[in-house]
Parts: C-alpha cells; sequence; structure tokens
C-alpha cells in the first residue's frame, strides 16, 4: 500500500498555478486586473513573442507599502477581502489572492512599485516561487510588474502553448475587453515593439469601440440605455449587418467584470432572434449592472464564470431589452445593383462561372446574400439574357393577355377518406446511399422540368430525382473552386469600386498570416493604412458575393489549423460559395438547367452540398408504381 504523504510547498504552488495561469493571456488579464483595481487611470502593457517570453505590465495606482510586497506573493493574502462576509458584495476583480503566487510559481517575476508614501520603491525579484532579491530603488509612483519565461520549471506544460502569434492573439483580446468595460482607464498595448492599441480614457466607450474595431463597427452600433428590475443594461447592439461567424464577437461585462455566461448569450441570441440569419451570431458590447448579492464571482478560479440568484427574471429581462431595442432601431439593409453597362476584363473573368446572375438586366432586384426570397419579380426573369454565361439566348414565351392559365385541379382532403396502413409504414422518399450514379446511367438521364422554382426534377434510368438547384450550385462552384486552387488556375475579377475593410488587430493578424492563400484563390488585396485593407479583386466564380459579408465570414472562421494548413483555409472559402450559387424561387431555362445537371453528375460526389446537406432524393419507378396501385 503506497504511502499518503504531504505534498511539498513548491508542488503545491505549481499545482494551483495549473488553475490559474494556463497561457501569456492569464498572466496579463490577472495582472491588468490588478492595475485597474489599484485605481489606475493609465495601463501599459508589452508582450515580446505573444507573452510566453515577456510581459510587462505599468500602471500608475496606489502601488503596494514595502513591507507588504512580499505577502503580496503568498497564497491566499489579498487587499480586498477580510472575511467571509465580503464575497457577498465583491466591488474589484481581484479578490482570491492567488494570481501573484501562481505567476511566481511558473515564471521569473520581477516587481518594481512605490506608493504615495514612500519615497522610494522597491524592487522584488522571485523566481519559481523563490525570492531572489529584494531592494531599495528609485521608482515612480505607482507599479511595475515584469514576467519572463513563462513555464521555465515546468516544460510539460510549456509544450502546450500554441504559436506565438495565437497567444498574442488571446492576449490582444483580453486587453481589448479590459479596455472596453474600463473606458474611464487609458490603455496602451504594445506587441512586438509595435503599438497596437491606443484609448484616452476619457469615458466614452463608443470612442473605445472605434479605437479598438474601427469605424465600420461604429456605423452598425445601437446605443442600449434600459433599466429592469433585475439588471441595468448599458452599451451597444451591433445592427444585423455587423453579425458574427462565431461568439467572439458577443462581448459582454457584468458589473465591470467580463464574463462569459450560457444564460446572458442565450438571452442576447433569443433577443435577435429573426434579426440574424442562421449561425450567425450578434456583435454586442453590453454592460449589465446588478445588486452584487445577486452574483456569485467566486466559481471559477479565472473568475471567467458567474452564478445568478435569479436567472429567469434576468435572462427574461436582457432578451426582451434587447428585441425591444432591435424592433425600435430597424433599417433597411441597402442593396448593390449590378448594372448591365458596367465593364468586365475578359483576360480576369472566369468564362464559365455561374456566379453573375442577372448581370444584363438592368431592372434586376438582387437578393441580400444568404435570403431566400418567396418571389423575385417575374420582369426579371423576361429580360433577354441567361443565368449562366455562355448558354443560348432564348426568347421567353409568354401567354396573350387575354388568355388566362387555368390553376391545377386541388386535391382536397376528406376526413372519411382512411389512409391504408402500408402507405402509412412505407418509406416513400430514399436518399442517396447505395443508389451511385455511373457515368452510363449520366448519358441516359433526361431533365423533365422545374417545379416551385426551386427543384428539378430527373429521370435516369428506373429512378426519378429531384435535385435542389441551390445545393447543386453550391456544390459545383465548390469543386470548381478547389480544383482550380490545385491547378493554380482561378482567375480574379477586378472590384469597381474597391471594398475597404477596416478590420480589429486580431482580424488584421490573420488577414496577414493568412494573405498568401487568399491571392492563391483569387483576391488581390492591399493594406490600406493603420488596420484598413483593400480587396481590388475577388475570385470569378464569387463575383456575385458580398465581398465584405464574405471575407468577414472567412476570418471570423480563421483558426490556428487553418493558419497552419492553407488547404483547410482553401475549404473554407470555398464553402463559402453557396452565397453565388442560384437560389431557390429563381427560374431556369431549359438549358440552363441542362447544363447545370450536366456538370453536376459529372462530379465525383453529386449527392452532397459543402454544408453536408442533400443535394437531391429519389424515387424507384417501382415506389412509384405502388403509390398508383400498380403494384399490390
Amino acid at each position: 500500500m503506497n504511502r499518503i504523504e504531504v505534498l511539498d510547498q513548491n508542488t503545491i504552488d505549481k499545482i494551483a498555478a495549473g488553475e490559474v495561469v494556463e497561457r501569456p493571456a492569464s498572466v496579463a488579464k490577472e495582472l491588468i486586473e490588478n492595475a485597474i483595481d489599484s485605481g489606475a487611470n493609465a495601463i501599459t502593457v508589452e508582450i515580446k513573442n505573444g507573452g510566453i517570453d515577456f510581459i510587462r505590465i505599468t500602471d500608475n495606482g496606489c502601488g503596494i507599502p514595502a513591507d507588504q510586497v512580499r505577502s503580496a506573493f503568498l497564497r491566499h493574502a489579498t487587499s480586498k477581502l477580510r472575511n467571509i462576509n465580503d464575497l457577498n458584495s465583491i466591488s474589484s476583480l481581484g479578490f482570491r489572492g492567488e494570481a501573484l503566487s501562481s505567476i511566481s510559481a511558473v515564471s521569473q517575476v520581477e516587481l518594481i512599485t512605490r506608493d504615495a508614501d514612500s519615497v522610494t520603491g522597491v524592487r522584488y525579484i522571485i523566481e519559481g516561487g523563490v525570492e531572489k532579491s529584494f531592494e531599495e530603488i528609485g521608482a515612480p509612483y505607482g507599479t511595475t510588474f515584469i514576467m519572463r519565461n513563462l513555464f521555465f520549471n515546468t516544460p510539460a506544460r510549456a509544450k502546450f502553448l500554441k504559436s506565438s502569434v495565437s497567444e498574442q492573439n488571446a492576449v490582444t483580446s483580453y486587453v481589448e475587453q479590459l479596455a472596453l468595460s474600463n473606458p474611464d482607464i487609458s490603455f496602451k498595448y504594445i506587441a512586438g515593439g509595435s503599438t497596437k492599441i491606443y484609448t484616452s480614457g476619457n469615458g466614452s466607450l463608443k470612442e473605445a469601440v472605434y479605437q479598438i474595431y474601427g469605424k465600420d463597427a461604429v456605423r452598425q452600433l445601437i446605443p442600449v440605455s434600459e433599466t429592469c428590475e433585475n439588471v441595468n443594461i448599458s452599451g451597444f447592439l451591433g445592427r444585423g449587418e455587423a453579425a458574427r461567424g462565431n461568439r467572439n464577437f458577443e462581448i459582454y461585462f457584468v458589473n465591470g467584470r467580463y464574463v462569459r455566461d450560457k444564460i446572458i448569450s442565450k438571452a442576447i441570441e433569443d433577443g435577435y432572434q429573426g434579426n440574424l440569419m442562421q449561425h450567425r451570431y450578434p456583435f454586442t458590447i453590453l454592460n449589465f449592472e446588478m445588486a452584487k448579492d445577486k452574483v456569485d464571482v467566486n466559481v471559477h478560479p479565472a473568475k471567467l464564470e458567474i452564478r445568478f440568484s435569479r436567472q429567469q427574471e434576468i435572462y427574461a429581462e436582457i432578451s426582451e431589452a434587447v428585441r425591444r431595442q432591435l424592433l425600435e432601431n430597424q433599417s433597411i439593409p441597402e442593396v448593390t445593383l449590378f448594372s448591365s453597362k458596367k465593364k468586365t476584363d475578359d483576360k480576369s473573368l472566369n468564362k464559365n462561372a455561374y456566379g453573375n446572375i442577372l448581370r444584363n438586366n438592368e431592372e434586376q432586384t438582387e437578393i441580400p446574400d444568404g435570403m431566400h426570397a418567396e418571389k423575385i419579380p417575374e420582369a426579371a426573369y423576361k429580360k433577354e439574357g441567361s443565368f449562366i454565361q455562355n448558354q443560348p439566348k432564348e426568347p421567353v414565351k409568354t401567354e396573350p393577355a387575354s388568355r388566362s392559365i387555368p390553376e391545377p385541379f386541388e386535391y382536397k382532403r376528406r376526413d372519411s377518406f382512411k389512409k391504408t396502413p402500408e402507405l402509412v409504414a412505407e418509406k416513400q422518399i430514399t436518399f442517396f446511399e447505395n443508389d451511385k450514379i455511373t457515368p452510363e446511367k449520366i448519358r441516359r438521364h433526361r431533365t423533365i422540368g422545374q417545379v416551385f422554382e426551386t427543384y428539378f426534377l430527373v429521370e435516369m434510368d428506373d429512378k426519378f430525382y429531384i435535385v435542389d438547384q441551390h445545393a447543386a450550385h453550391e456544390k459545383i462552384l465548390y469543386e470548381k473552386l478547389i480544383k482550380n486552387l490545385n491547378e493554380h488556375k482561378n482567375l480574379s475579377q477586378m472590384l469597381m469600386p474597391s471594398a475597404v475593410l477596416s478590420l480589429s488587430i486580431t482580424e488584421a493578424v490573420l488577414l496577414k498570416e493568412n494573405i498568401e492563400t487568399f491571392e492563391r484563390f483569387g483576391f488581390e488585396i492591399e493594406e490600406f493604412g493603420g488596420r484598413e485593407f483593400r480587396i481590388t479583386a475577388v475570385p470569378a466564380d464569387l463575383y456575385s458575393v458580398d465581398t465584405r459579408e464574405l471575407f468577414m465570414e472567412i476570418l471570423d472562421g480563421l483558426d490556428e489549423p487553418a493558419a497552419k494548413e492553407p488547404t483547410l483555409l482553401a475549404e473554407k472559402i470555398a464553402s463559402k460559395s453557396c452565397k453565388a450559387a442560384v437560389k431557390a424561387n429563381m427560374r431556369l431555362s431549359a438549358q440552363e438547367a441542362e447544363k447545370l445537371m450536366d456538370e453536376l453528375f459529372a462530379l465525383d460526389d453529386p449527392y452532397h452540398c459543402p454544408h453536408g446537406r442533400p443535394v437531391m432524393v429519389s424515387f424507384s419507378h417501382y415506389e412509384l408504381d405502388r403509390k398508383f396501385k400498380r403494384i399490390v
């Protein structure tokens, strides 16, 4: 039997550090929060190599008295609490007394501090939890905390750190969040020797948003100020046009503390219901003020999680406030129309592109990307031209005005009709599983027509197929983009005018890191000063797509593997081909339908769109005979 031993203090400290210090961003967060709690109105953050090698936090706060410096690095030593009752009324960001102890246990720390009552300051060095130096020095009022070589004494944990770029992005994210939650504090953030963020600290949240996310984000903001029974809400909601592809821009604070909470996220997203497309998430910067005794912040060592005492009431108030503000600030999206007079560069235009739908129609109505219109104006279809380029033009036959086309007979169900048991149990529609399309079958296929201006009906041997035209076109564009990328054949279409994007720091870093892959795809991008970039050309197959929306969706989806593996980024871009695909409720001519089917059936996998939805379903000849009682 193994003996039970009490762990030594060094091991205890390193284990405890694992709960608080996960990566450089954890260190930066804890130290900046301490600086905020010290009463500072100016904080400078500097990192090198993503914060792995070096983090320096300088503030002009109250400082630490010399006789308390050593105590500050002991576990559970804090100036924020005196007894258990204080947990019910915490107003500071830090309170657990674990940050400095945990950080010093796994790194080399240097502290320089001077309080208002002292003439000189103190320089204190502690490495791996062991004191190395304590001396009196001349120092400015406030505190400078320097951390070097994170996990130098725990190499097993250092192996789990990501690249310096990824770690820097995580630090940047925390600095942004803390700057937004404290607009009355001036933040200066330096990474790799370059100033990335500078806020004035004049108390304006809107100006802080501008400094961090740029003017494009500010234009889409809706101010919020709501006083409810359990919570007061202030800040900004982003309009639908500012929505993103993930929850990273769903930013909110509870009593000044940045948190991630499922109840709040659900309340916000439910409040946006009907204002966002599926799989889109709102851009928000919201402050929630509530009674301190209704919030438990002592849930997790990192203090990112909280609990509410009245969850349902708080959820309902937030959701209703968001819904009400959006309803009061509804706006009609601006639509850009294509013009038949627009000149294109034949050399840069991919002549097989389907994307430029209705390009020759001066009076067309464009449906905003992702929207499925109930009906496109009939005049749009009766213009001369083709949905698919290089197809023969045919006049559209119309009925004389004096004639009326009779409505088809409408079958009305009678309650006296009884369902046959075998019809109820029988599986009517079968998806493609073992029903593979062969080259021999393709040669014998016959496109019968289009139904509901959304589906094609196709006959092939003893099968009857219903093909989703949007999903089919998505798959064709996706495969074409990937094929052209692999064969270095992607062509570009120039944009007139160019699209100018104002990016956040993290987005700008991701773009620069992956810009070569973007260019291989057919994008032409150039820096336009600061964090603004100009897109002068896009892949020809995606020319009809809203450039800004497409680009922001791709950036939102980027992660560390995509940065290392260009093929993953390529698949992300290609999966956006749905934006350029023909939509449902869009009438196509017989020639266009036949062309679409020919290209679809030529693919290795024509069965599923890039998002996994089925492209087609089938009925067998036998099943149809059963339905019409030809076979009993």
